[in-house]
């Protein structure tokens, strides 16, 4: 027990530190997920057919390959075309675009969800589509896709665990960096998932706080009050 301690002592600051990595690869990777996703989604909705097959054939394309093979096509492969990125830059690329695929996909159904009333009402008094998109069906819209992005963010806490493989010291990095000098994987790698128990608990707690504050009254069983 007390070489468990320890050991607790020597590798848990070295896996804070890869925490706080995982955090910043997986925050950056979300935002640019939305910041991708949101016009894909958009698009794929209300685009013209020929848009709606290209956007369509990039989420098949990401959805449907390992995130591992992603992320060495980045780092490994776009240096033959004269395209280099550093580690975290990869790995901000490889899963944000991942992700995108995604939330454009949750986006894309929650668009659909939307009553198609509405878009014809706005058209009667006048907005163009875009403005209709924008200001009416895209906000509730949103809303309704809270629920399905907030699942998107746990499951991108753990997809940063794939980063290690090129040398990110991330969480994951870091439990091979220190299980390396120790020597001792069940015990290292049971609080590292300890570490992602917490992280993930964490997050689930706070974005659930911010369903239940941007739900539409009536909707799905929400509460009314």
């Amino acid at each position: 027990m007390q070489e468990f301690v320890i050991l607790l002592q020597n590798i848990v600051p070295l896996l804070l530190q890869g925490m706080l990595v995982t955090l910043q690869i997986a925050a950056v990777s979300l935002l640019l997920g939305v910041a991708v996703g949101l016009p894909v989604g958009i698009g794929r909705v209300y685009g013209p057919p020929w848009l709606q097959r290209i956007l369509g054939a990039y989420v098949t394309l990401f959805q449907g390959t390992p995130l591992l093979i992603q992320l060495f096509l980045v780092y490994y492969g776009l240096p033959d075309l004269g395209i280099t990125f550093g580690r975290l830059m990869a790995a901000y690329v490889t899963l944000g675009l991942n992700s995108s695929a995604y939330q454009s996909e949750y986006l894309r159904g929650a668009l659909q969800s939307v009553s198609a009333g509405q878009m014809t009402a706005a058209r009667a008094i006048g907005m163009s589509k875009t403005q209709a998109i924008r200001s009416i069906i895209l906000p509730q819209a949103l809303r309704i896709v809270l629920p399905a992005w907030s699942n998107e963010a746990i499951a991108m806490l753990k997809n940063t665990a794939v980063v290690y493989v090129i040398a990110i010291l991330d969480l994951m990095g870091q439990a091979k960096a220190v299980n390396s000098d120790y020597f001792a994987p069940i015990p290292i790698y049971m609080t590292v998932a300890v570490f992602y128990i917490i992280l993930v608990g964490a997050t689930y707690l706070v974005l659930r706080q911010v369903e239940r504050r941007a739900a539409i009254p009536g909707l799905l069983g929400e509460s009314t009050e």
